[in-house]
């Protein structure tokens, strides 16, 4: 296909703003058919004239026509399905989906954060009602050509900073890592670590900010030894669980980011001989189904991930009617679920 020549892009005089391939085609200089493949995701356009096209309509906007109706699917990404964290969000997406006679893609970004170009021009081609990016980051150019087909997009557990302009769904993190805390204080801890995940994910950052906010109302100072930066797996937390447990003074409480680490240190404390909760607290974060059945159960921070999963769906569903949402940013509450994993420290 060759490209008609036109004129570069750029706003008309008096341009309300541009609605039409036709319009965008005439700004960028290129045929509607090139426009049209561009729209779609499909292959055939050189790059340089893909990028003007595309610019021409992150500037100007695009609104697909009513007659192309979405396809019956909603997209939902992810950056791992590695445990049952997974799983959780996905029932609740599905719920909802299934409630309204559509199908769910499931991608997989094999521990990726940002999907690749080839998932990209896939998506625009299927025209989805929408897409839910778990514990993803969609680049700025992945948002606008989503905006621009209009197709809703919506981030749960967002790994960067929520952007206003873009809904999310998650939960009430700060107050979680609070809670978790203060019971190990109430009762009677004073060495209480934490195991944490990566600091640039806001959701561990927020864990970590109510765990220093829960010593410093009690007037315990925070001790820096005592704190883990680590992956959110089991072997992060039975690495750090046993470097913890070697320490001169070790801690008699420790508070994880996930109940993943939280299994980490069940075994560390097992390997050192240390008997939970006898010697040493654990509290988790998620309250996973396998966490109940712990040796002993765990103490953890319910954290609704199905609840947040269907959330996600309906928020999608809304702004693909057409609805402006009335919160751009969703948090739901977590829970202190109090099972046989923590007790007062021996001394007290």
């Amino acid at each position: 296909m060759t490209d008609m020549p036109g004129p570069k892009p750029g706003r008309a005089r008096g341009d309300a703003g541009v609605t039409t391939a036709a319009a965008i085609a005439r700004l960028a200089g290129v045929s509607v058919p090139t426009v049209s493949r561009v729209l779609n995701g499909k292959a055939g356009v050189a790059l340089a004239t893909r990028e003007r096209v595309e610019a021409v309509i992150r500037e100007h906007g695009y609104r697909r026509p009513e007659t192309e109706a979405p396809a019956a699917i909603v997209e939902l990404v992810f950056h791992a399905l590695e445990s049952l964290w997974a799983l959780e969000i996905i029932r609740g997406v599905e719920r909802v989906a299934r409630a309204n006679e559509l199908a769910v893609v499931l991608t997989e970004m094999e521990g990726r954060l940002t999907p690749g170009r080839a998932w990209t021009e896939q998506v625009l081609a299927r025209r989805p009602a929408g897409v839910i990016a778990v514990f993803s980051e969609l680049t700025v150019a992945q948002q606008s050509k989503l905006a621009s087909r209009g197709i809703p997009l919506v981030v749960l557990d967002p790994t960067g900073e929520p952007l206003h302009e873009t809904p999310s769904v998650g939960a009430a993190n700060w107050s979680g890592g609070l809670s978790a805390t203060r019971h190990l204080i109430d009762l009677g801890h004073r060495r209480i670590a934490m195991i944490n995940g990566p600091v640039v994910w806001p959701c561990c950052r927020a864990r970590l900010g109510g765990y220093r906010a829960a010593l410093e109302m009690a007037g315990i100072p925070v001790d820096p030894e005592l704190i883990r930066d680590s992956t959110l797996y089991v072997e992060g937390g039975l690495q750090d669980g046993a470097a913890l447990l070697a320490l001169p003074d070790p801690p008699t409480a420790v508070f994880t980011a996930n109940d993943l680490q939280a299994h980490g240190v069940y075994e560390a404390a097992r390997r050192a001989g240390v008997r939970i909760p006898e010697d040493l607290s654990v509290v988790g974060f998620d309250d996973l189904p396998f966490s109940q059945w712990a040796g002993p159960p765990m103490t953890t921070v319910r954290q609704p991930l199905e609840e947040m999963g269907a959330a996600a769906a309906e928020m999608m569903l809304a702004i693909g009617r057409g609805e402006q949402p009335r919160f751009t940013r969703l948090e739901l509450t977590t829970e202190l679920m109090v099972r046989q994993s923590t007790a007062p420290p021996r001394s007290s």
